[in-house]
């Protein structure tokens, strides 16, 4: 049996802010030396699916550079192997991708000439570590045209989700996206497809201009509900999306707690990734370091706590880190104090500088409220911090800022600089 991976990697996720700005969602740096595709490509390949497409589009040069020919996931191959699939004008009415099942109708060729007999589609933005040959076994034994893989989630949160109402075979029987009331029940689509591919063809073929099939969500699945057999695969593991600023930092702090089921060190099931050559990790003699993850590269001779450090990030001595999430080659100088803080590459924080300063962890970011509330403040790529000045909560520093963009010097909680 054929079976081909589609991975819907070009969303642009604003809702990360400043971490999104100058790279696709899937790019993000997560876990220290990890990216957030990272995990989707790694459960392909330990579930033994090598016949993967990556489909880009947003700012698609930082997760096309980290792909490459996919060597480190055993994805570079004669046959089968990785594919990265762009938007493109043709002579048909191809162009951006208007959404995710738009993408893979774009696409439908790549599928036909693999001569596909199931197609596996996959989000690239998730953080989870699921065996695919579970849900593949549930829609062969169910003789399903769609299977959907799904969680319960909070009732709260059910707003953010494609909601399902199955019957006790697990037949799925209505489909609601993102329902505003809560009378739905709270079994959520996890955005993990898989479609036997002729009726997958016949189905996105089907749109028309007055009513295209843009979204799986909103178009695709409500309609094969009605007319195919569509059926649950309930997934009891761990699954986080984390495509808000919140939670990407609630899940890496996760990450330190050495009782979360989610285990990055399993050997069983590797997550691999594209890393660099760097010396090991030195922590220096006035160094404390607790309850941190600290990558290849680092040098510590501050306080670290809580925190998880990228590979080349320098903490010098005075320095503490505390809460807070730190990427590649940021130096922090001495004495310089950050807490609740997520901090992009190459950044430099200047000496006695402090970022996430205050007790008021609820003044919202007044530009980005609905993204930056609970008290994260987050610092662009390659940003310089003027050293001495004392930045709130809640505060959005741009990629690239210098001390000239820090005119009145301090920057209060909920500002943007």
């Amino acid at each position: 049996m054929r079976i081909v991976a589609m991975i819907m990697a070009g969303g642009e996720g604003t809702r990360l802010s400043v971490l999104s700005e100058k790279r696709a969602k899937p790019s993000v740096p997560f876990a220290g030396k990890f990216r957030i595709i990272d995990f989707t490509l790694s459960n392909c390949v330990n579930s033994g699916i090598f016949d993967v497409a990556v489909l880009t589009q947003y700012r698609p040069h930082s997760l096309n550079e980290h792909i490459g020919i996919g060597k480190p996931w055993d994805l570079d191959r004669a046959r089968g192997g990785v594919r990265l699939l762009q938007p493109y004008q043709g002579r048909r009415d191809e162009s951006w991708y208007r959404g995710t099942a738009d993408a893979i109708y774009q696409n439908l060729n790549y599928i036909q000439e693999r001569r596909a007999d199931l197609v596996l589609v996959l989000s690239g933005d998730h953080i989870y570590k699921m065996n695919y040959n579970d849900i593949i076994d549930t829609h062969l034994r169910k003789r399903a045209d769609l299977t959907v893989a799904v969680m319960e989630v909070p009732l709260e949160e059910t707003d953010r989700f494609g909601i399902m109402t199955t019957d006790e075979h697990d037949r799925i029987v209505e489909f609601t996206e993102k329902p505003k009331a809560r009378d739905k029940g709270n079994l959520a689509s996890m955005g993990i497809y898989v479609f036997n591919a002729d009726i997958l063809i016949q189905r996105l073929s089907e749109g028309s201009p007055e009513k295209p099939r843009i979204d799986f969500g909103k178009d695709v699945i409500p309609a094969m509900v009605s007319n195919d057999r569509v059926f649950a695969h309930r997934f009891k593991g761990y699954w986080v999306d984390v495509g808000t600023i919140q939670s990407y930092w609630e899940t890496s702090m996760q990450l330190l707690d050495p009782t979360l089921e989610f285990d990055l060190f399993d050997p069983t099931w590797p997550i691999r990734t594209r890393s660099e050559e760097r010396p090991p990790a030195k922590i220096g003699p006035q160094a404390r370091v607790t309850q941190s993850i600290i990558c290849n590269g680092c040098t510590i001779r501050g306080t670290v706590t809580h925190s998880v450090l990228s590979p080349g990030v320098y903490v010098s001595p005075g320095a503490i880190v505390r809460d807070s999430v730190v990427m590649n080659d940021t130096w922090i100088g001495p004495g310089a104090v950050l807490d609740r803080v997520i901090v992009d590459k190459k950044v430099v924080v200047g000496h006695g500088a402090r970022l996430g300063f205050g007790d008021d962890l609820t003044v919202p970011n007044r530009k980005q409220p609905d993204k930056l509330n609970s008290g994260v403040t987050v610092v662009g790529k390659a940003a310089h911090i003027p050293a001495g000045i004392t930045i709130g909560r809640n505060v959005v520093i741009n990629a690239d800022r210098n001390a000239e963009d820090f005119p009145a010097g301090d920057v209060p909680s909920g500002e943007t600089i």
